[in-house]
């Protein structure tokens, strides 16, 4: 029984892995708008029915690895140890995405892969969705603030959220230009760690002492807090960032007063 579970369980993924791939090649061929359901069952042999058995909707053959990791944030800051913080716990995992050339972090140089970030740009509908997944994050990243500090709807921890999520997306759409450019994952790479040492390394200025846990001076730091506090501050990255989910204002750097 359980080999035939093993069995199934394998044919499922082989299908819903050819049906990406159909996908994708169909999209980057003539345009994620200029391609049906059905032209994608049609190239895969199997029926419309059974596309929308593996993806309930055309986008998600595109956004379905992204959404895979939605609440990736909040997991590692939930399940970081004592004396480690959320900026250090996040920085840690996307170091580690980094040399694993995880998507998820930007760096990996596969054709497929560059091709969904370009379907990404391209397409509207694709941005939008792409632009959900980043909300969702950001929400449940500011969920698990407040879940463990104890205060819900606390302003500071949506706007912790916001900062760290944004210096990530920042990080990823640079490291993803130089893949675009023509640079190999191998070239990108130092580059890409050091950007993010340097990013996170502002982050901490500014969040280190937020929502601390035991063995962490809960004062160590600035806290999110001095963000409403912003307009007395000077902001490295020149004043403001833009980010998916919108603007960080002068809260990350380490020449803001405490």
């Amino acid at each position: 029984m359980t080999q035939e579970l093993g069995l199934r369980e394998r044919k499922k993924m082989e299908t819903r892995i050819a049906l990406w791939r159909t996908a994708m090649r169909l999209f980057l061929e003539r345009g994620f708008d200029n391609v049906s359901v059905a032209e994608i069952a049609a190239g895969a042999n199997v029926s419309k029915m059974t596309v929308f058995n593996y993806f309930q909707a055309k986008e998600e053959l595109v956004l379905g690895p992204m959404t895979a990791h939605v609440g990736e944030p909040a997991e590692v800051v939930r399940e970081r140890g004592a004396g480690e913080t959320p900026v250090d716990a996040l920085r840690r995992h996307f170091l580690d995405a980094l040399r694993e050339r995880n998507p998820v972090a930007g760096l990996n140089d596969d054709p497929q892969i560059l091709g969904v970030h370009r379907l990404i740009l391209d397409t509207p509908s694709l941005r939008h969705g792409a632009m959900a997944v980043r909300e969702r994050n950001e929400h449940l990243l500011a969920a698990e603030f407040e879940r463990e500090l104890a205060r819900p709807g606390d302003l500071a921890c949506r706007l912790a959220a916001n900062q760290i999520l944004n210096v990530r997306q920042i990080l990823i759409a640079r490291t993803i230009e130089r893949l675009a450019a023509g640079a190999s994952a191998d070239e990108v790479y130092p580059v890409a760690v050091a950007e993010a040492e340097e990013a996170f390394t502002q982050l901490a200025d500014g969040l280190g002492g937020f929502c601390p846990r035991d063995g962490v001076p809960g004062d160590r730091g600035r806290t999110a807090r001095n963000v409403t506090d912003s307009a007395v501050c000077r902001n490295r990255f020149g004043g403001s960032m833009a980010g998916s989910g919108g603007i960080v204002r002068e809260g990350i750097s380490d020449d803001c007063a405490g």
